[in-house]
């Protein structure tokens, strides 16, 4: 694949429901995680020089979504009267607790799985969730070399 394919396919996948992909022809191979990237690229280093550049050529930020790991009722703070564990604009470290499902008297917190700017909140408080469902959106900051 050349770097435009390559770059023309993730924007097509970006906005589906495919979370991770394989993909091989011959001795390449790609591996594609929407929260995490990982790729095996041939030892041409020109192949991967090329992709590295489009990659850092790219000015669209990283939109990643915080999806629900369960059916449910969502809870945006720890009571009627306290703050909600986020809010739209607030900067996110991983693992921290931007809410918490409900089902059954169970309540299981949902953890950022990565650092960014929350710039969506896509549920209420109290709304019911489904195994999957985007909670949140969140801009990615530009990586440093």
């Amino acid at each position: 694949m050349s770097p435009q394919e390559i770059e023309d396919f993730l924007k097509l996948i970006k906005n589906t429901d495919i979370e991770e992909m394989k993909y091989k022809n011959g001795d390449n191979s790609l591996y594609f995680k929407k929260t995490d990237v990982e790729s095996v690229v041939p030892k041409d280093t020109t192949f991967a020089k090329n992709v590295s550049q489009k990659i850092e050529e790219t000015k669209e930020p990283a939109i990643i979504a915080i999806k629900s790991t369960m059916v449910g009722t969502f809870v945006s703070s720890q009571g009627n009267d306290k703050l909600p564990y986020v809010k739209e604009g607030d900067i996110i470290t991983t693992g921290q607790k931007v809410g918490q499902i409900e089902a059954m008297k169970i309540i299981k917190d949902v953890l950022s799985s990565v650092e960014g700017k929350v710039i969506k909140i896509l549920v209420s408080n109290g709304q019911s969730v489904e195994y999957g469902q985007q909670l949140f959106l969140l801009e990615q900051p530009k990586q440093a070399k």
